[in-house]
C-alpha cells in the first residue's frame, strides 16, 4: 500500500497532465474542455489506485481472489460514454472524434498515472498533445487544401441561388464551403457562380458536377481553378 502523499501526488499529477490536453481542446471551443479532461484524468487515476490498493484489507482472506486489473479496465469501455457525448453529427460530417480520442487516451494516461507509470504518463501527455496542436496545421495545409475542389457555372441571370444549390445537391450540400455570384462579363445576362467544395472525394465531386450542370439555368459547368 502507498503512503497517503504518493497517493496525492498521482491525483494532483492526473489532474495537471489533463490539464495540458483539455487547454488544447478548450483553446478550439469544444464542449469536453479543460475541466473535463482534468476530471476524466483524475478520475480515471482514482479509479486506478481504487483497483490496485483499495482491497488490500481483504488480501490473504481464505476464498478470496481478487484481479486488481478488473476495474481498471472498465475505464476503458466505460468512457465511451463521454466521447459518445462530444461527437456530433451535422449533415454527412462527424465532428467530435478527435475530442473523444483525446478523452480516451485522457482515461490512459490517469490510468499510468494511478499504477505508477509517472513516464508513460508523461510521454504519452507529450505525445497527444503533439498530435493534438501539432499535427492539425501540417493536416491542413498539406491534406485540406488538396480535398477543396472548386466547380464554375455560367447560368441565366438569377437563375440559380444558394438554396436551389442545396435544393439540388441534397445531403450533399454540406460540401460547399463557398458560393459567389457575379454578373458575366461576357454576357449581362449571365452570372458567374463560383462554387468551393471542402473535403470532397473524387467520387463525391463528380456527384455534385453531375447534379449541378442539370439544374434549370445552367448553360455552362467547368472545373474551377
Amino acid at each position: 500500500m502507498i503512503g497517503n502523499i504518493e497517493l496525492l501526488f498521482r491525483l494532483v499529477l492526473a489532474a495537471l497532465l489533463g490539464s495540458v490536453i483539455g487547454f488544447e481542446r478548450e483553446r478550439m471551443n469544444w464542449a469536453a474542455g479543460l475541466r473535463t479532461h482534468m476530471l476524466v484524468c483524475v478520475g480515471s487515476a482514482l479509479i486506478m489506485l481504487v483497483s490496485a490498493f483499495g482491497f488490500a484489507d481483504v488480501l490473504g482472506t481464505k476464498n478470496v481472489v481478487l484481479d486488481p486489473s478488473r476495474i481498471a479496465a472498465q475505464v476503458v469501455s466505460g468512457i465511451g460514454f463521454l466521447g459518445a457525448g462530444s461527437i456530433l453529427l451535422r449533415g454527412e460530417i462527424v465532428r467530435g472524434l478527435t475530442t473523444a480520442a483525446s478523452l480516451w487516451s485522457v482515461a490512459g494516461i490517469g490510468l499510468a498515472i494511478g499504477g505508477g507509470m509517472y513516464i508513460a504518463a508523461l510521454g504519452a501527455t507529450g505525445i497527444i498533445l503533439t498530435i493534438l496542436a501539432g499535427v492539425k496545421p501540417l493536416e491542413r495545409r498539406f491534406i485540406s487544401v488538396k480535398q477543396q475542389r472548386n466547380i464554375t457555372l455560367l447560368v441565366e441571370r438569377g437563375s440559380v441561388s444558394l438554396d436551389s444549390v442545396h435544393n439540388a445537391l441534397g445531403m450533399g450540400s454540406v460540401r460547399v464551403k463557398q458560393f459567389i455570384v457575379q454578373q458575366s462579363e461576357d454576357d449581362p445576362e449571365l452570372d458567374d457562380v463560383q462554387i468551393g467544395l471542402s473535403r470532397a472525394t473524387a467520387s463525391e465531386f463528380a456527384t455534385i458536377r453531375t447534379r449541378l450542370a442539370a439544374m434549370s439555368g445552367v448553360r455552362e459547368c467547368r472545373n474551377g481553378s
